[in-house]
């Protein structure tokens, strides 16, 4: 069942058919974060994540996307505005439809990682992580870049 939040001109989906890949891959491509990403695996990502798109008319404007077991633990992760959309609120109407979706409650466990954008997720709840010593990762910079 997919979902659509409408917000005057803005709307919000979940609907994966909606997600418009050129725009997703254009963004992350050239992002501090997915920089040069295939889009063989952004495609591969949308397949197994549940998708927010964010969409002014018919043009996509806004993405995020959460790796979830629908259970325990989400990951927030790729989340974007377009550079023309921003200051209009998108990225405020889009965290507020992500930590509100239904499959997204009851969750242990909700993460994210930010290099600028601390203050936004603060206002849904996000927090430094109490104890970094617990967490550890394999982190494959270069992986993209080959």
């Amino acid at each position: 069942m997919t979902r659509t939040w409408t917000f005057g001109e803005l709307e919000i989906s979940d609907a994966r058919e909606r997600l418009d890949v050129d725009v997703i891959h254009g963004y992350l491509t050239r992002s501090y974060w997915a920089e040069g990403i295939p889009r063989e695996v952004v495609e591969r990502s949308l397949e197994h994540s549940l998708g927010f798109g964010a969409y002014l008319g018919a043009r996509q404007v806004g993405f995020a996307r959460v790796v979830t077991d629908r259970a325990t633990f989400a990951w927030l992760c790729d989340v974007f505005v377009l550079e023309e959309a921003r200051g209009r609120g998108v990225s405020k109407r889009l965290m507020e439809c992500v930590v509100a979706h239904p499959d997204l409650q009851g969750l242990r466990r909700f993460s994210l990682a930010t290099r600028d954008a601390q203050e936004l997720y603060r206002r849904y709840g996000f927090e430094p992580i109490g104890d970094p010593t617990r967490y550890l990762e394999i982190l494959k910079r270069e992986l993209y870049a080959r």
